[in-house]
């Protein structure tokens, strides 16, 4: 053995006892509160026990981590082995996306979505053939230069202020975009497991992120998101093993998979060709039928209603009610819209919503199908099979590109010791996502039967208490009502919203309450994770890449260190800020962020690696081109910015592209324009 292995070797092994040590007291420490529940331990305490314990020691390591040093804090002192960062950068990357909404959304649009919301298996293929793509194309070549952040990379290669200056503003809104979505799912698990509000756990959860990074950067959150993985990883597969046990009789997930998805599709047919099914449809065919009227006349219709609504109160006043129908009444008139512009929003958003759960399994797709629409069908099943396919492909590919360019992903590589370990942790880090992608479809088809075998048909006075938990923590995440008057529950009176899904499998599947404690705190522990990596990367992008890089600005790389933390801090008020506003769900935040890194790093990235002859002018010009053309195309779609410019007629889409798959769109921009001005940049310096 080489001299100058040993201390390396020694190094290792001793990381392999804490982890192993840190996995046995975690197991021990799930036996312990699970035969603590069954001797009676409340629930008030077990969930907040496990949310905290896990919490405390993250903040732990980040404590331990604490340093000042630029070396430590920017790249953990490039002698992270490949195993653990392959295993942080699993952390890092299975962020509350993955954990909390992918199964919700493989459970809601099936494995290949509709043509108005693609998903399904196009996540899990983009996001784990996006590893292939950093393994070839970037993550070697950027070890081998030894820098700290991504616009490090574009100053080096391109020289100037300028490629730098619009990597950094590049990276600070792709991870914005991204780090919202995290604090936002922080706030979900936070709320409900300790019963506070929506915006008092975002405030919580963000003390958890501040814990982790604010002391000791990229040092302090790669061994927090190597303790973090393993709660995850533990919090996802214990529920799918225990519910495909419970099914079927055999833990492996996977393997069930084919069986369960039978059964479903015999009990789709059922719910397709029930009598009561059909009568929630003619119910909210009709609710859409009185909106499309209201739609017709807005303000006579908005006078309207507010003249019935005050109308019925004066009625109820004058026959004495009840006060609880008084205070019913006075909600309802609270509810109407106070004027034309919110009533046409409001009204317009119910009317979809009517005929969308007005179509057969509330609007849900056949699980198994392939692609929406029919192939050999009418023209108009043809145009919805091919615009179903076409967006499938389109997000798969701003996936695959998207995680090519996330700068919170790439800088992880910076902190191997070397190129090889560098490709080493590429590999490891496609393995120990797969263990959790691998069950993901699993579970979301273990969760369906769950619900359409036993929860459909269940009387509404023998509901679930889980049903009514999560509604009170957010009603788009759990909604029923009595469509038919039936006292049943029909598939078309449930809504189940993508964030909640995975949240409340063991709830859904009667595991014990500690299996729900840990799932919180593995959802807690992925938001985390990500976004301990995603302020790191804006608060570096803001101090050492923008401001510290101009000419007037003189600073000592400790006080940059310094500063950065102040800036981590500022970004994650406003972060948790703008998450307690609810913009959007999870999977579209995180899947607008990956469009966003597409098309304004990868073509000006992959280029000046591979092709000697692009210019900083052709780099600078591809990416903005890139950035404009998806925030373009995200805002044009936007319903709250058509409200705020006042736009009016149909939202553009080019090719039937969905908003969240813009990266197509920007990425051949960032490559045609990058080509082109670099072409003519080289050809005029010759001419010179």
């Amino acid at each position: 053995m080489p001299e100058n292995d040993r201390p390396r070797l020694g190094y290792e092994r001793r990381l392999a006892r804490i982890l192993g040590l840190y996995i046995a007291g975690l197991c021990a420490t799930l036996l312990l509160l699970g035969w603590a529940e069954r001797r009676g331990l409340s629930r008030q305490w077990l969930g907040p026990l496990l949310l905290f314990g896990t919490v405390m020691v993250y903040a732990a390591i980040g404590i331990w981590g604490r340093t000042t040093d630029p070396e430590e804090y920017y790249v953990a002192g490039r002698r992270i082995p490949a195993f653990y960062n392959g295993m942080a950068t699993a952390a890092d990357w299975m962020s509350a996306a993955s954990f909390i909404s992918l199964a919700g959304g493989l459970y809601l649009q099936g494995f290949s979505g509709t043509p108005g919301q693609p998903g399904g298996l196009a996540y899990v293929l983009g996001w784990t053939g996006g590893f292939c793509l950093v393994a070839l194309l970037v993550a070697p070549y950027l070890r081998g230069l030894g820098l700290y952040t991504l616009p490090d990379y574009f100053q080096v290669r391109y020289g100037g202020a300028w490629p730098r200056r619009v990597a950094a503003l590049g990276a600070i809104g792709c991870s914005f975009t991204y780090v919202v979505a995290q604090i936002y799912g922080i706030g979900l698990i936070a709320s409900r497991l300790t019963g506070v509000q929506f915006e008092i756990g975002i405030l919580l959860g963000l003390g958890g992120v501040l814990l982790c990074s604010f002391l000791g950067g990229m040092r302090a959150v790669t061994w927090t998101q190597v303790a973090q993985y393993v709660v995850l990883l533990l919090a996802f597969l214990i529920p799918v093993s225990w519910l495909a046990y419970k099914q079927v009789g055999n833990p492996l997930a996977p393997l069930v998979l084919g069986q369960q998805l039978d059964r479903i599709e015999k009990l789709e047919q059922q719910l397709l060709d029930a009598p009561d099914e059909k009568a929630v449809q003619a119910e909210y065919l009709r609710r859409s039928e009185r909106y499309r009227a209201l739609l017709s006349d807005v303000d006579r219709s908005l006078e309207s209603e507010r003249t019935a609504a005050q109308e019925r109160i004066r009625r109820l006043k004058a026959r004495g009610a009840e006060d609880a129908q008084l205070v019913a009444a006075h909600r309802a008139l609270a509810a109407i819209p106070r004027d034309a512009q919110a009533a046409r929003e409001q009204w317009s958003r119910a009317l979809q919503d009517s005929l969308e759960r007005a179509r057969p399994l509330s609007g849900l797709p056949r699980h198994a199908q392939a692609f929406a629409g029919d192939p050999d069908g009418t023209p108009e099943q043809q145009e919805a099979f091919q615009v179903s396919r076409r967006n499938f492909l389109a997000l798969m590919f701003c996936l695959m590109v998207g995680t090519a360019g996330l700068p919170h992903l790439l800088t992880r590589f910076y902190t191997t010791p070397g190129v090889p370990q560098a490709r080493e942790s590429v590999a490891w880090a496609l393995f120990f996502i797969a263990l959790l992608y691998l069950s993901v479809p699993a579970l979301a088809v273990l969760v369906k039967f769950e619900v359409l075998q036993h929860l459909v048909g269940s009387r509404f006075d023998a509901l679930p208490a889980w049903i009514v938990q999560w509604a009170r923590v957010d009603p788009a995440l759990v909604s029923v009502s009595d469509v038919n008057g039936d006292g049943r529950l029909q598939l078309g009176e449930l809504r189940l919203g993508a964030d909640v899904v995975m949240l409340a499998t063991p709830e859904i599947g009667g595991l014990p309450y500690v299996v729900s404690a840990l799932v919180a705190a593995g959802g807690l522990a992925a938001a985390l994770s990500t976004a301990d990596g995603l302020l790191l990367t804006i608060s570096n992008a803001m101090v050492r890449d923008l401001y510290s890089q101009e000419r007037s600005v003189q600073m000592r790389p400790e006080q940059r260190v310094i500063l950065s933390k102040f800036a981590l801090l500022a970004v994650a008020l406003v972060a948790a800020l703008v998450a307690s506003l609810k913009p959007a769900d999870i999977l579209p935040l995180v899947s607008a962020s990956f469009s966003l890194a597409a098309s304004t790093f990868v073509p000006a990235l992959v280029l000046g690696i591979f092709w000697r002859r692009t210019t900083p002018a052709g780099a600078v010009a591809g990416m903005v081109a890139g950035l404009l053309v998806t925030v373009y195309y995200i805002g044009a779609n936007a319903p709250w910015v058509r409200a705020l410019l006042r736009l009016a007629g149909e939202p553009p889409q080019w090719f039937g592209i969905v908003p969240v798959c813009a990266g197509v769109f920007g990425v051949a921009a960032g490559v045609a324009v990058t080509l082109l001005v670099s072409l003519a940049a080289s050809r005029w310096q010759q001419q010179r």
